[in-house]
């Protein structure tokens, strides 16, 4: 019988107009750091990409104050209405340049062009539409009928969406009047970047965006800055705390989106082959990256044996490879240390009993690879099941009634996303009531829209991000 196979289908790395140097953005201007210039690296191929200058504290103060000019200034006062045109123009410039920023997406973060092209880059340019329809209608918002903006937003960003974290975080602020300083990841800063440019472009006002390319200890400066209003942060757990003990008493406002360990739920009337997609999706996508990610499969025990053949053969139909190939389904892993990361904590799968299961895929010599994995046998004890993996790991538990499905579900400290999947609607409904996190899907899992808050409970942080609800975490009412 004759075997069918996708030939190669390449983007064009050109497209990401990569420069050899890029800078810091303050009022309104590049500019060279104080702090050590890095490289960051493709970590598909570990080949460098691009000096980037790296913030000091000194550059965090110039920051804070442009931030603060442009705010007592011009932005503070501007009219909704004036705002909402400098989002519109954004958002269509995104949208105009949106092949590249994939392109480059890809190439920084490592993850499929063809999640960067579909996913990430849309929706950071519908952000940015959508909180401009925002800008002028803040008295309608259901936060009183003058809410003021606080000041200015210090915000730090992950690596694993960069471009879209950074619409997040940047369009509900400046739509509520603030101004922003924010800092991308170290390992993927260039879309941010670019992001500065196109807000050169579009002739935002100096000082009303700056970003600042840096690690930890820029991060660390601008949220423990006393010049900020607020800080909003989206990263670990473990630093999450760090900032709100640091915050604690000095009358700043604080959000967090932090880390999660969702619980993918499948009752046994659930249609198998949706499901499997679902399953597919809400762990695999982005290799894993997402930290709303249904890391644990709760599947009832009377179709086990039907659910796990099944996504064992749908597992088998993935391509991992270069990330700029549109045929692609699992790219490269961020980096050399959340690699490391992976690894330590499948093997403690292994060490705990569980049973390992890896899709058949050829692994490339160079850059940083994890094959989607299953593990089986797992108990509620052991690490995997426990703490967040950040990468393409799925933990399976069983369960036999819909509250012990609820009872395993909630048993984690975190508390950010749920998938439900049953063709019973009361079903849904009665476990979705029950279920201790921010955003639960029904018969499909990892769907975003500008409209639709997002956030956590427990470990997972606190506030919202994205719809009305987005806009509160920076108003004054």
């Amino acid at each position: 019988m004759a075997i069918f196979d996708y030939a190669p289908a390449p983007e064009s790395r050109d497209l990401a107009r990569l420069k050899p140097h890029y800078g810091i953005f303050i009022d309104g201007a590049f500019r060279d750091g104080t702090g050590e210039a890095i490289k960051t690296i493709n970590p598909a191929t570990e080949e460098p990409l691009a000096e980037v200058a790296e913030a000091g504290v000194s550059d965090v103060d110039d920051a804070v104050r442009a931030a603060r000019r442009a705010y007592d200034n011009v932005w503070g006062s501007m009219p909704g209405r004036e705002r909402a045109k400098y989002l519109y123009r954004i958002a269509r410039a995104i949208q105009e340049r949106g092949r590249e920023l994939a392109v480059l997406e890809s190439l920084d973060n490592g993850k499929p062009i063809k999640e960067s092209r579909d996913t990430d880059i849309p929706l950071a340019a519908a952000h940015f539409f959508y909180y401009a329809g925002w800008a002028d209608k803040l008295g309608y918002a259901g936060f009183g009928p003058n809410p003021q903006p606080l000041g200015v937003a210090g915000q730090v960003i992950p690596w694993n969406f960069p471009l879209l974290m950074a619409a997040w975080k940047i369009a509900p602020a400046l739509a509520a009047g603030n101004t922003v300083v924010l800092k991308p990841a170290e390992t993927t800063p260039l879309t941010a970047l670019v992001l500065a440019e196109i807000i050169a472009e579009c002739d935002l006002p100096p000082g009303v965006v700056n970003i600042l390319a840096g690690g930890p200890e820029v991060g660390q400066a601008l949220t423990e800055h006393p010049g900020i209003d607020k800080v909003a942060f989206t990263g670990s757990t473990e630093v999450g705390k760090a900032i709100q003990r640091a915050l604690a008493g000095t009358g700043r406002r604080l959000s967090l989106e932090l880390g999660g360990k969702a619980a993918n739920i499948i009752f046994e009337d659930a249609p198998i082959d949706q499901a499997v997609e679902g399953i597919v999706n809400g762990i695999f996508f982005n290799q894993g990256h997402v930290c709303c990610a249904g890391s644990r499969l709760l599947v009832q025990e009377s179709i086990a044996d039907e659910v796990l053949p099944a996504l064992q053969r749908r597992l088998g139909t993935l391509r991992m490879g270069d990330p700029l190939d549109k045929n692609t389904d699992i790219g490269a892993i961020n980096s050399a240390v959340q690699l490391a990361r992976i690894r330590e904590l499948a093997d403690s799968g292994d060490d705990e009993g569980a049973s390992r299961w890896t899709a058949p895929c050829d692994i490339p010599d160079r850059g940083f690879w994890f094959p989607p994995t299953i593990f089986t046998g797992v108990s509620q004890a052991n690490r995997i099941a426990r703490e967040e993996i950040f990468g393409p790991v799925l933990s399976v538990l069983t369960f036999r009634t819909p509250s012990e499905a609820v009872e395993k579900a909630n048993n984690t400290p975190y508390g950010l996303s749920a998938g439900i999947w049953s063709e019973k609607g009361s079903r849904i409904l009665w476990t979705a009531q029950r279920l201790r996190a921010g955003v639960v899907w029904a018969n499909t899992f990892n769907r975003f829209d500008p409209a639709s808050p997002f956030g956590g409970y427990k470990e997972s942080g606190f506030g919202r991000e994205g719809g009305r609800h987005g806009l509160e975490a920076y108003l004054a009412y």
